[in-house]
């Protein structure tokens, strides 16, 4: 059942209410005494994050007791003042729609009119930007220097049912879908994740990923702040910066895209070897590296793990679960594979009949638990869609599972599984193979309409070798290396492949650069 925005607008009225205690990620924080953020202007206290976080609450309500649900867009870049702000929204009982700061305005514009936040914050370098953005979209407008200096008044108490955040899915083939997360599925997925991976006040972690999805937000940022820890947040990615920063810092995880490692990996293999040792040994001090938001390949893996030591954590998940599945803390990590559900998280798959499939086999991922969203924004139709008898998630994403309850990710079912000739092929795994030339720095695999075949095999490639190679060479050295079913039947050489903000290669773009051939 998909409920409207009313049902959940005043926690005092909510009959579906269980808890009115308030939010427990407040009552971590309010523990805490020691360095909760870092950012490039300074350092600060759990205290001083509870006390900024007061006043942008304050300044939100203004004559309102409670914001009941009311949606405040925030244009912030990474720092204190986004956490201040992210906290004070949920305080004033809103919901907080992040912005990208590197998104354009016609996408920026889409968010904020989707979402219908009543409000915009900005940080006080995008005020000329935001301000007209507001004036466009008909929204409120304030900056965020105001917030922070508001006088503190009481706040209201909020319930975990309450919608807490609206999170924008890519939309890569329409408009993107807003995420909707509760306070409830929030904690269930910082819950999950901190037990999983042993997180601890004596944490430490840099964040690098972008804060309008729930890598940085989640994995990264609230787990950090839930535990105790402290997370330095860097605006921006920068590789030779962040092994500065890796070498000069006491940090003990890092979490990162593949786009980023593979960045990292140049720059080492760019360094002197006396800078390449202290490189190396910073990892090396660091108890957990984890990867994700994209398939990770095993070439960068185990060129990482030469580097670094570490064996990248893999793990999965969506805007729409949270993190679902996990390699372990502690045993052996197998490369190419997301392992099993995490504490909390309930994983089956299913085939084109949804039927379950019981022991080993391939289908379609299906997750229940807490940390599932509660809907779309706005859309009642795609929501009911998106679940199985109201309960399980389709993602849409098909995987394998062997005889030890193991997952390894095949794809997307409607982009990376590829029906060609009557079989079907995994566009991540062939990918995987490609990897291996020694030629391919990067690649994508796409399906393109063909009336013989119903899709062809395509691939698009980065080269990184000096030597050239043309579509004959590379099908005969990929024939000794997998089915001639799944080997590319037409390659495309590219200088860069198309990848949207966390490192994900866009594979419509992919495709479309066949079609247009």
């Amino acid at each position: 059942m998909c409920l409207d925005r009313g049902d959940f607008a005043d926690n005092k009225r909510n009959p579906f209410n269980t808890n009115m205690s308030g939010l427990t990620i407040l009552k971590n924080l309010s523990r805490y005494k020691q360095t909760a953020i870092i950012d490039s202007e300074g350092e600060y206290s759990y205290p001083d994050l509870l006390d900024a976080s007061h006043r942008v609450a304050s300044y939100l309500l203004k004559d309102r007791e409670d914001l009941d649900e009311a949606g405040v867009s925030f244009f912030v870049p990474p720092g204190f003042e986004y956490v201040a702000v992210m906290l004070g929204i949920w305080r004033a009982g809103g919901i907080a729609v992040p912005l990208s700061v590197s998104h354009p305005d016609p996408e920026l514009e889409y968010v904020v009119k989707d979402s219908g936040a009543e409000l915009l914050l900005a940080a006080p370098q995008f005020n000329d930007r935001l301000g007209k953005l507001a004036e466009k979209t008909g929204t409120d407008f304030s900056t965020v220097e105001e917030a922070v200096q508001c006088k503190k008044i009481s706040l209201p108490l909020v319930s975990e049912d309450r919608r807490a955040m609206i999170i924008y899915t890519s939309g890569t083939t329409s408009t993107p879908k807003g995420v909707v997360s509760t306070h409830a599925s929030i904690r269930a997925q910082i819950a999950s994740l901190v037990k999983a991976w042993e997180w601890t006040s004596g944490d430490f972690i840099l964040n690098v990923l972008p804060l309008h999805h729930l890598h940085g937000i989640i994995n990264a940022l609230f787990c950090a702040l839930w535990s105790g820890a402290s997370c330095e947040l860097m605006p921006g990615f920068d590789a030779g910066r962040v092994w500065g920063k890796f070498t000069d810092g006491s940090y003990t995880l890092f979490m990162a895209v593949p786009t980023i490692y593979s960045r990292l990996i140049r720059v080492w293999q760019n360094a002197p070897p006396e800078k390449r040792e202290e490189m190396s040994g910073a990892c090396g001090r660091m108890r957990l590296m984890v990867s994700g938001s994209a398939a990770l390949p095993v070439s960068t893996l185990e060129k990482w793990k030469e580097i670094s030591g570490h064996v990248l954590l893999e793990r999965y998940g969506m805007t729409e679960t949270g993190m679902a599945l996990s390699n372990p803390l502690h045993g052996e990590r197998m490369p190419g594979h997301v392992c099993k559900p995490l504490p909390g998280v309930e994983v089956k798959l299913i085939d084109e009949n949804e039927t379950v499939i019981r022991g080993a086999g391939e289908g379609e991922i299906i997750i229940k638990g807490p940390n599932v969203f509660f809907e779309y924004w706005r859309k009642p139709d795609a929501t009911k869609e998106a679940f199985i008898n109201g309960e399980w998630f389709r993602t849409g994403d098909i995987a394998r599972r062997n005889k030890d309850g193991v997952y390894r990710i095949m794809g997307r079912s409607s982009v990376d599984i590829i029906k060609s000739g009557g079989y079907k092929v995994s566009a991540l795994e062939v990918e995987e193979v490609l990897r291996e030339h020694p030629q391919i720095e990067e690649c994508a695999v796409v399906g393109v309409e063909d009336e013989e075949w119903g899709e062809r095999v395509c691939a698009a490639l980065v080269l990184g070798g000096k030597k050239k190679i043309n579509l004959a060479s590379l099908r005969k050295w990929s024939k000794e290396r997998m089915a001639s079913y799944k080997v590319p039947s037409a390659i495309l050489f590219v200088d860069e492949l198309p990848h949207n903000q966390m490192g994900k290669v866009v594979k419509p773009e992919v495709a479309a650069l066949f079609n247009s051939q």
